[in-house]
């Protein structure tokens, strides 16, 4: 945990989020900034600064288990039948806001392309 860091913070349970699910490895919660009808935020609970920095086993490990909850959330949502998005933002040109992976999923609208 950097405790500098969020989503460091909100894993911690330090701030409160609504959450959609939670497991040893990851936390769901909705993003309060929410640019589709359906937004939600995967964090891996382990602190790893974004998609790049998994370079290793440990790292693809990290971000494997990450898309698989966010697979799972989108499911739990009921988000299969329309489809959904999944982005990873890596650096500030490419939108990552905050230094730690995360994964979100948008859905219940069509998504245009491209997406920026």
């Amino acid at each position: 945990m950097t405790s500098d860091c969020i989503f460091c913070r909100i894993v911690a349970g330090e701030i409160p989020v609504r959450e959609v699910a939670r497991t040893a490895d990851g936390v769901a919660f909705h993003d309060q900034n929410p640019q589709a009808p359906t937004h939600v935020l995967v964090v891996p609970t382990v602190h790893l600064a974004n998609a790049a920095a998994a370079d290793n086993e440990a790292g693809e490990r990290i971000a494997g288990r990450t898309v698989r909850l966010a697979a799972q959330v989108a499911e739990r949502l009921g988000l299969l039948k329309g489809g959904y998005r999944l982005v990873m933002n890596v650096g500030s040109d490419g939108g990552q806001s905050v230094a730690h992976l995360h994964v979100h999923v948008l859905g219940g609208r069509r998504m245009s392309w491209p997406p920026g």
